[in-house]
């Protein structure tokens, strides 16, 4: 007889849930590899998999690295990572939505590994993207098709934390890739040799699991492979080493209109609208409305607001809340920002 729901949410889920916060810190580890137990998780893989363990285990700095190093082995044998990842994640996945059935398998997935699916997703994307534009430049041909063919083929370790964390902890394959999960990065299980790769020693992500950082890398690996980009948008190295300098010059210089908008964050809307000598289009009892047109890109709109509550010292605080281009009143940006037509906006206070 199949298992209730609610008994299922007591057991398997609850189980799985109570260490979320530990797969999604093996996710997200900056520490050195444990390269001695990732290793025996790896040979434990291959044996648990029918397989004989591979003859030679080879570490890379990154999986650009890696990459790089799987193309210049001699004969590292046909890939078997559909017999040493694939088939036991199938069984497994297979066994628990017998178990739960459709409606409590997705549920149970979206209490565990569905909590950490998004970002990690987004960042292996993000880490794939690095490597072929690392390895094959702007070629779009079979260079860059044989890298990422490549990357397909890894198992992803750390990265692999989402989907292992939806499933019960065994004493079987799942609990071999685990090792590897909670020890090291990504790796490439071949016939012969078996290519791992070391985590990163920096990783930096907004509140919305983006990666950003503004004063260097946001991701970076020891071998020196990195990623650079601001709240997710991906940007050059040279790009951000500029942007404390940032003039309002510079910015209406920038052609690239999605460079320029990561400028404008930076150097602050307001401050830019001032620093540029902007002027008022419109004002009235609710703010001032000031525009600032930009080549190939949509026009900076903003409302300047006070804040009609004083701070502890009697000064009033300015707001600037940008609203869309087409706006042509301080109402209707005022209102605009609280889901109403201007006509419709009737505050009794300014706050």
């Amino acid at each position: 007889m199949t298992r209730t729901d609610i008994e299922v949410t007591e057991t398997e889920q609850g189980a799985a849930t109570e260490g979320l916060g530990a797969w999604r810190a093996w996710a997200a580890s900056t520490a050195p590899a444990e390269r001695a137990t990732a290793e025996e998780g790896v040979r434990r893989a291959y044996r648990l998999a029918g397989l004989a363990e591979p003859e030679r285990v080879v570490w890379a700095g990154s999986p650009s690295q890696a990459v790089t190093l799987i193309r210049q082995l001699p004969d590292p044998g046909p890939s078997v990572r559909d017999a040493v990842r694939n088939a036991p994640w199938v069984r497994a996945r297979s066994r628990l939505h017998a178990e739960l059935g459709a409606a409590g398998w997705s549920e149970h997935w979206a209490a565990t590994g569905g909590r950490l699916w998004e970002s990690t997703q987004e960042l292996v994307d993000r880490i794939r993207s690095g490597v072929v534009e690392e390895l094959a430049g702007r070629d779009t041909g079979r260079e860059a098709a044989q890298v990422r063919l490549l990357l397909v083929d890894a198992v992803l370790g750390q990265h692999d934390a989402p989907w292992l964390a939806a499933f019960p902890a065994d004493d079987g394959p799942l609990d071999a890739l685990a090792t590897v999960c909670r020890s090291a990065g990504w790796w490439w299980p071949f016939a012969r040799v078996a290519v791992l790769s070391e985590r990163p020693v920096a990783l930096h992500r907004d509140e919305a699991g983006r990666l950003d950082h503004g004063e260097g890398p946001a991701l970076a690996y020891p071998d020196g492979f990195a990623l650079h980009a601001w709240r997710g948008m991906p940007v050059p190295a040279a790009f951000l080493a500029e942007l404390s300098s940032l003039t309002p010059e510079r910015i209406r210089a920038e052609e690239n209109a999605e460079l320029r908008r990561v400028m404008l964050e930076y150097y602050g809307y307001d401050r830019y609208l001032a620093d540029s000598g902007a002027r008022p289009v419109h004002q009235d009892e609710t703010g001032t409305l000031w525009r600032i047109d930009l080549t190939d890109d949509e026009p900076v709109v903003m409302v300047e607001v006070l804040n009609s509550t004083p701070e502890p010292d009697g000064t009033h605080r300015t707001y600037w809340l940008r609203v869309p281009p087409s706006t042509r009143t301080a109402r209707a940006g005022v209102a605009w920002t609280f889901g109403l037509q201007a006509e419709a906006y009737a505050p009794l206070r300014e706050t």
